[in-house]
């Protein structure tokens, strides 16, 4: 994989090719009339609930299987290094979530279109978030892709639903040729490396540098993630160095304004505002947005303009908090995106996710560490 070259003849060709076995048991459960003992087992997997071969329909028993091994190349020990990244980096991780990983997604001008086409964008912009939150925590809190780890499950059941999301799609009648087929290759190595690419590059701009191994381990983490969801191993190279190059290139092609990535984000920006309680924090996502995936690609999708002294002094005054004249900006950015992102994995916690889904979990260890209060906590 280290010799690939990510031509646009190569990822031209990837924006015509999904994901075969997921795409070929949807389509069975739909021939088969299977589709309502599905929707009970997404059910079942989305409450983390034990779910034996028996219990699976039968198109699902093969995918599952095959779907739960990780690949040749995985290495447990890094897997172990890269999830203690993510302990130690804490709350910071759920701002580069929020504030470039989700941001740089919906500047895929095609990409964006299967977001839009499938979203109620008050109900669902607030569920990706808490949803997608949970995703990263179940991945990287520690066993998270061991056989019974919550991460493994939940990438098995995220490639379902994409499956599931392009079946429906191509019925609709409403998607254009020229984006590609939905949920493409190029698109799904594209959002594979927001999680981990873009990520690292966001925690070092919030004053989290990462040692050049600790990068290689978050890397490699989410790397294995991408071969569970079915991503082409040519899309998966092997050290962060081509996964920076890979996403450079992948952004060169995919990047362009569009009306819909523009209502995506803002509709980002306005439930994180409404998730965190208050309005302390009133601009400071947009500014962070802007600070991390850079003012041109912040431009594509339509953020507002950076206002630092809204977004830092008043909430740093309102906080009671001093500024030595020593103390660097980096420093004080830093302080108050780790507060911020305390403050939205708070919200996160506290609000609902409706359709009696199960609430928000981080582990023990990582809300103590992070001083997340819980639920029980807030109402304390």
């Amino acid at each position: 994989m280290t010799d690939v070259h990510w031509t646009n003849e190569l990822l031209d060709s990837m924006r015509e090719v999904c994901d075969p076995p997921a795409d070929e048991a949807v389509r069975s459960l739909f021939s088969q009339g299977l589709v309502e003992s599905a929707n009970e087992l997404m059910k079942q997997l989305v409450a983390h609930e034990v779910v034996t071969a028996e219990q699976l329909p039968v198109p699902l028993r093969g995918y599952f299987e095959q779907s739960a091994k990780l690949p040749s190349w995985a290495d447990k020990e890094l897997i172990r290094e890269g999830q203690a990244v993510f302990s130690r980096c804490g709350s910071l991780s759920v701002v580069a979530l929020v504030c470039a990983s989700l941001p740089t997604c919906y500047a895929g001008a095609e990409g964006v279109q299967v977001l839009h086409l499938t979203a109620r964008l008050q109900t669902d912009t607030k569920r990706r978030i808490i949803e997608t939150a949970q995703m990263v925590v179940d991945v990287m809190s520690p066993g998270g892709l061991e056989p019974d780890g919550w991460g493994l499950r939940d990438a098995q059941k995220v490639r379902l639903m994409h499956a599931a999301v392009r079946h429906l799609i191509r019925q609709s009648g409403r998607w254009k040729p020229e984006w590609g087929q939905p949920i493409n290759q190029e698109d799904m190595a594209g959002t594979l490396v927001t999680f981990s690419v873009v990520t690292i590059r966001a925690l070092a701009k919030l004053g989290y540098t990462l040692e050049p191994r600790e990068e290689q381990a978050y890397y490699h983490a989410w790397r294995v993630v991408g071969y569970v969801m079915g991503v082409d191993e040519r899309l998966l190279p092997e050290t962060y160095e081509e996964g920076c190059r890979l996403a450079d290139a992948i952004f060169a092609r995919v990047f362009r304004s569009c009306e819909q990535g523009k209502v995506m984000t803002q509709a980002l920006i306005e439930q994180v505002e409404h998730i965190i309680p208050g309005n302390i924090f009133d601009g400071l996502c947009s500014t962070l947005i802007r600070h991390l995936i850079s003012d041109e690609t912040a431009d594509l999708i339509a953020v507002p303009p950076a206002d630092w002294t809204r977004a830092l002094i008043k909430p740093l005054q309102l906080l009671g908090w001093v500024m030595d004249e020593g103390d660097e900006a980096n420093v004080v950015n830093a302080k108050l995106s780790e507060l911020f992102g305390r403050k939205l994995l708070e919200g996160i916690v506290w609000v609902s996710r409706g359709h009696d889904r199960p609430p928000f979990r981080i582990p023990e260890t990582l809300r103590e560490s992070w001083n997340v209060r819980s639920r029980e906590q807030q109402l304390a």
